[in-house]
């Protein structure tokens, strides 16, 4: 019986005779099977194409001494033809990584945009169970506040410090009438605006603002620019899937691809350090990207890993209303001073007795608005993160390869078989195979690669700003100083992780830490739990409280200073 290995070297000597001997005898006789393949791949009309092979002296560049089954308009065509499928590759091996990109940078979005909601209900729960009196006037600073902080994670032109400012602006006028002068009476409005505005001078919730830009600009920044980064790696892909080539290149393209098609020799495919060689030229530009994208992706990497504690937008977003419990509470200890300082700066007022609006709960919710609950160790925003990042660091290289990736994968003939060199059907490719760059392409022997790409360079240049904008985001071990903005001119230095003045160590109204569990990648719900209790999510039926808070979706404006 014949062994297996003669059985393999019979069918590979069958099939080599089959692409070699069958389609030149074939070509040489006939021009059937190029008619049917041209009007088959590129919807062409066979009408005044060849029957037979004949001499073509008017073809530009599937030139051959043997007769050919092309004519110039086929070849027009087929050049056409080479470009698009070369926009087709590009795309088809970006495109797991593509999604990648996208999916996470859409998912983090409505993640946020979940978390900006918990907290804004968290704080409208606050007022509503603690505070009931000031509640539904605290309702509108309450969503303005959490309105920017969306605006701001996704891109808007707008100042945390001035909104953390006008929410506590707005916030005291409320505490002093209904706190520090108990007995809930009308106070005029600019009576009311003067308390606003007395509020940066009186100080009553302390430090308390301070630590909330503090927090804010800490974990807002990183996560604003952790996602037009992401935005700008798909811009990066979406300009490289539809890159112009030269005419240098479409032509090497087509001689690789379809001039083999002229010869009759429609099965044929290149060798491989044919395609390396042409598909190196054709992609140099694109390779110099490799060391900015790994780079890119570094920094990535760098920004998510610093992104804990106070710099970990999910933990702030969702104590923001302990702080707020602490600014409310310290105001009322202090009552009495805070009382004498306002009607110095104000006058006493002339008041009214009134009845303000509460909120109103119905029983089982006021009842259950706290409910016990083991924790489960949810994922946290920070692990999703950390996945996403695992998975992107695989492709830290990838525009480095990318010539390679698509002749091993997509062009190129296999290894032992008969194979296209740019003239013929042979065993295999004699000539240098060069690296991948622009330099590597001196010697490259199918091939002129000159000057520079103004495409490509505009997009190394988009990626070195943001590479520069990640690593000025990522804190650093010992200290890192934070400066806000210019209307309060407030620096702040931060040691360390976290500590109890971040409110990460505990607070007067108790610390809460909670974790956020992600359960569908695209269409996400969340629970969020503290370390020995969990907050059950009921919809308040509270007239202060907003039970869904609609961030407006504002695209990835280009805020990074680039064009």
């Amino acid at each position: 019986m014949m062994d297996a290995r003669t059985w393999r070297v019979g069918c590979r000597c069958l099939l080599l005779l089959a692409l070699v001997g069958s389609t030149r005898s074939e070509g040489v006789q006939s021009c059937e099977e190029v008619r049917k393949v041209f009007q088959w791949r590129l919807a062409g009309a066979v009408k005044g194409l060849p029957d037979s092979p004949r001499p073509g002296p008017d073809l530009q560049v599937c030139t051959s001494k043997k007769p050919t089954c092309c004519t110039r308009k086929m070849e027009e065509r087929y050049q056409i033809a080479a470009r698009q499928d070369m926009q087709r590759v590009l795309q088809t091996s970006s495109s797991t990584l593509k999604f990648l990109i996208s999916r996470n940078a859409a998912a983090f979005q409505e993640t946020l945009e979940t978390l900006i909601r918990q907290a804004e209900n968290y704080t409208s729960i606050l007022f509503c169970n603690t505070y009931r009196n000031m509640a539904l006037e605290a309702a509108a600073s309450i969503q303005e506040f959490f309105t920017d902080v969306g605006l701001y994670l996704f891109g808007a032109d707008v100042n945390p410090e001035e909104f953390v400012n006008r929410f506590f602006d707005s916030l005291f006028p409320l505490v002093y009438n209904h706190l520090i002068n108990p007995g809930v009476t009308e106070s005029s409005l600019e009576y009311s605006e003067c308390i606003r505005m007395a509020r940066r001078d009186v100080s009553p919730f302390g430090n308390i603002p301070q630590r909330v830009m503090g927090q804010m600009g800490r974990s807002l920044l990183p996560s604003r620019t952790f996602l037009q980064a992401l935005n700008l790696g798909i811009e990066v892909i979406n300009t490289t899937d539809h890159l112009y080539f030269s005419k240098e290149c479409g032509r090497v393209l087509l001689r690789m691809e379809y001039c083999p098609h002229c010869q009759g020799l429609t099965l044929s495919k290149p060798c491989m350090g044919y395609c390396l060689n042409v598909m190196r030229g054709c992609l140099a530009h694109v390779a110099e990207l490799n060391p900015h994208w790994h780079a890119y992706i570094r920094s990535l990497e760098e920004l998510s890993d610093a992104m804990h504690g106070t710099y970990d937008i999910e933990h702030v977003l969702l104590n923001f209303h302990l702080l707020v419990n602490d600014a409310v509470m310290q105001a009322h200890v202090d009552g009495q001073n805070l009382s004498a300082r306002v009607n110095k700066i104000c006058g006493r007022p002339i008041r009214s007795p009134t009845q303000s609006p509460r909120c109103s709960f119905d029983g089982i919710k006021e009842k259950h608005g706290m409910k016990i609950s083991a924790r489960n160790g949810e994922e946290t925003l920070a692990n999703r993160r950390k996945e996403f990042i695992n998975s992107l660091r695989l492709y830290r290289t990838f525009y480095g390869g990318l010539a390679d990736q698509l002749c091993v994968n997509e062009l190129a003939a296999a290894d032992g078989l008969p194979c296209w060199n740019g003239e013929d059907i042979v065993k295999s490719y004699t000539q240098r195979v060069v690296g991948n760059g622009i330099k590597a392409q001196s010697g490259n022997p199918e091939i002129k690669v000159k000057g520079s790409d103004p495409v490509i360079n505009q997009i190394i240049d988009k990626l070195k700003h943001v590479i520069q904008l990640l690593q000025g985001r990522s804190p650093k071990p010992d200290k890192w100083e934070l400066q806000m903005g210019s209307g309060g001119g407030m620096l702040e230095q931060v040691s360390g992780d976290c500590d109890d003045e971040d409110g990460c160590g505990g607070s007067g109204s108790g610390e809460v830490k909670r974790t956020l569990k992600i359960t569908d990648f695209l269409g996400i719900s969340s629970v969020y739990e503290d370390i020995s209790t969990k907050l059950l999510l009921v919809k308040p039926n509270c007239l202060g409280c907003s039970a869904n808070l609609h961030v407006p979706h504002v695209e990835y404006t280009s805020v990074l200073g680039l064009p």
